[in-house]
């Protein structure tokens, strides 16, 4: 799957125009179909698809877990790409009652709500402590780059990685959207059952980036842009640990619910 092209570019200088070749990144739509209905289009990174099928079915909640997923099947079709996924029996109703009811579309990782009532999805398990020091999250945010070759390249990406206790990343993923990185990243982790400290984005952090960290059961949320007041307040109340405008010179800690970075015991 091609994830960038090049494309001929002019630059414009104080003192003159030049020219030159740059990656551009593809952005494409990919429709996701399970069950044989059609359930969300996405504008995104055609690349690693099985794994974001995986992690969007999770975080929509049409799936528990990796096991309820059946046949995933990718397509490259004239104007897109078609994700075909197949549920267990007994999560079918799920993706019935969601078409049935839903009334638009988005690419905001909230793709079957169909009313505000329904933001109150169940989160299944409350994230355990951090068992991370500071220097760890430090340790994430220096190697991060190197995982991002795709940004590199473009300059337009946007990356979801999984780090150990040390800071090490050990998975990560790129996409256009900061959601679907996040879905991939998900999917990768619950496919291969990889344990990782925390996760890293580079992004700002929205309600359902949180949610989605939350069913991932992960530990803690990092990410280097400012979070949003619902996502704050979804992170306290499910407990996961928020840290945020992550820099090399200093991270802000928006909800610390084990005293890990306060200087405090961890209760």
């Amino acid at each position: 799957m091609t994830s960038s092209r090049v494309e001929s570019v002019g630059i414009l200088r104080p003192d003159g125009f030049g020219s030159t070749d740059r990656q551009i990144a593809i952005e494409a739509p990919v429709a996701i179909e399970v069950d044989g209905l059609g359930y969300a289009v996405m504008m995104m990174t055609p690349a690693d698809l099985p794994e974001f099928a995986t992690g969007f079915l999770l975080t929509e909640r049409l799936a528990d877990t990796p096991a309820d997923i059946g046949d995933i099947d990718v397509f490259e079709g004239e104007i897109g790409w078609i994700v075909r996924a197949t549920l267990a029996e007994r999560c079918r109703g799920r993706i019935h009652d969601r078409v049935r009811h839903r009334t638009s579309d988005t690419s905001c990782g909230l793709c079957g709500i169909s009313g505000l009532e329904q933001l109150r999805r169940p989160v299944a398990h409350r994230p355990p402590a951090p068992s991370v020091e500071r220097d760890a999250v430090f340790a994430a945010l220096a190697g991060l780059r190197a995982h991002q070759p795709l940004n590199a390249a473009t300059g337009a990406i946007h990356a979801a990685a999984a780090c150990d206790a040390d800071g090490a990343v050990i998975a990560a993923y790129e996409d256009v959207g900061r959601h679907n990185a996040l879905d991939k990243l998900v999917g990768g982790l619950a496919i291969a059952g990889t344990a990782r400290a925390f996760i890293l984005v580079t992004s700002r952090i929205s309600f359902e980036m949180v949610d989605k960290a939350l069913v991932a059961s992960v530990p803690m949320l990092v990410g280097i842009s400012a979070p949003t007041s619902l996502a704050i307040d979804h992170a306290r109340e499910h407990g996961l640990t928020l840290l945020a405008l992550a820099r090399s010179d200093a991270i802000l800690v928006v909800n610390d619910p084990w005293n890990r970075f306060d200087g405090s015991p961890a209760s």
